[in-house]
């Protein structure tokens, strides 16, 4: 069974369960993989339907941080409860650590010396971390260690 037919076999359960959270959670996600087929002219594969729910949980956090800094707590909880149902189909984040691993061997394989070689570190590394960790995250860590 693909990723997108569990989703909504998990969207059908939610319904039927009357969890409005998971079901809220899980049609919004279906609605950002139709329009990203729409898109596409085409079914996506699931390794672009873990993109597209990276990507809206991604967007989740930021929203929580905006909503924190508005003052609206209640909003921020949603937003992390549709977080923790839509992580269940990405796999396993990458720690800090695993992360770091990464990116040294990434500068050993291209053979990064300076800030300026970035680029060519970013290129190796992210095929490797798409998905299972924030780029952001990775970006720091890069920088941290070409310059240090």
């Amino acid at each position: 069974m693909g990723l997108k037919e569990q989703l909504h076999k998990d969207m059908q359960k939610a319904t039927k369960e009357r969890n409005s959270l998971a079901l809220s959670a899980l049609r919004m996600a279906l609605a950002e993989i139709k329009n990203k087929e729409i898109e596409a002219r085409g079914e996506l594969a699931d390794d672009a339907i873990l993109k597209t729910l990276a990507s809206a949980v991604k967007r989740r956090r930021e929203s929580i941080e905006l909503f924190l800094k508005g003052n609206r707590p209640e909003l921020a909880e949603k937003e992390q409860a549709e977080i923790v149902v839509l992580e269940a189909y990405l796999p396993k984040g990458l720690s800090e650590a695993e992360v770091e691993a990464l990116v040294r061997e990434a500068i050993a394989a291209v053979g990064a010396k300076a800030p300026s070689d970035m680029g060519r570190v970013m290129k190796e590394l992210m095929p490797k971390v798409a998905g299972r960790a924030d780029g952001k995250q990775v970006n720091e860590i890069v920088r941290r260690l070409l310059s240090g």
